[in-house]
């Protein structure tokens, strides 16, 4: 149990990447208040956490129910990591400072998809496979879950010191190479997805 819980929590660990998730954080949080980029970092983080869990109770059953692949959800969430991984290097200071005021930067990108990635929504179903790990072990990672969100959450509030030692053209410059990195991640997602699906068809 402790073994499992712990592989579970490294797991998860590298399929939220905290670390990133700062990074991103202070590079599209630059140019609000502080007052604000603190609501931000909380809303984030909350949403997160309602996809996580939620996956964890009900996001193998929907899956089954609809008929959908963990191969292919994992593909088509590498797609839409890599669409907003373009938008990022892609996108103007200004078309960024003009995006419509309804738009919530807390629900995307911040809670979907830099901290409920598509690697970490897979990794919580596949953790807590109703028929392969008991209530008590599925519990236990869902728990962990919730203490690398709040691990996450500090390391959203400590960003503050990041973006006034890098400034705005700092920001603009960390949005991009995040950018980057995000679009190099999404093609190891589908890649990987396509190896598995590989070797699904090639399996007696």
């Amino acid at each position: 149990m402790i073994e499992k819980l712990t592989q579970d929590a490294l797991i998860i660990w590298a399929t939220i990447d905290p670390i990133g998730t700062m990074a991103l954080f202070a590079a599209l949080t630059a140019h609000l208040t502080p007052t604000e980029r603190r609501r931000t970092a909380f809303k984030a983080i909350g949403y997160a956490a309602l996809v996580l869990i939620g996956s964890i109770v009900i996001g193998q059953v929907i899956l089954s129910a609809m008929g959908i692949r963990l191969v292919s959800f994992q593909i088509a969430g590498g797609i839409i990591l890599f669409l907003f991984g373009l938008q990022m290097i892609f996108s103007s200071d200004s078309q960024q400072a003009t995006k419509e005021p309804e738009h919530d930067m807390a629900v995307f990108p911040l809670a979907i998809p830099a901290t409920a990635t598509p690697g970490a929504i897979l990794a919580v179903i596949l953790l807590t496979d109703n028929q392969a790990y008991p209530i008590a072990a599925q519990t236990g990672t869902a728990l962990i879950v919730l203490c690398i969100l709040a691990v996450t959450l500090v390391l959203l509030l400590l960003s503050e010191r990041i973006i006034k030692i890098i400034g705005t053209s700092g920001a603009s410059i960390l949005v991009r190479v995040m950018g980057i990195i995000l679009a190099a991640l999404s093609v190891e997602l589908v890649m990987d997805a396509l190896s598995i699906g590989q070797r699904v068809q090639l399996a007696p």
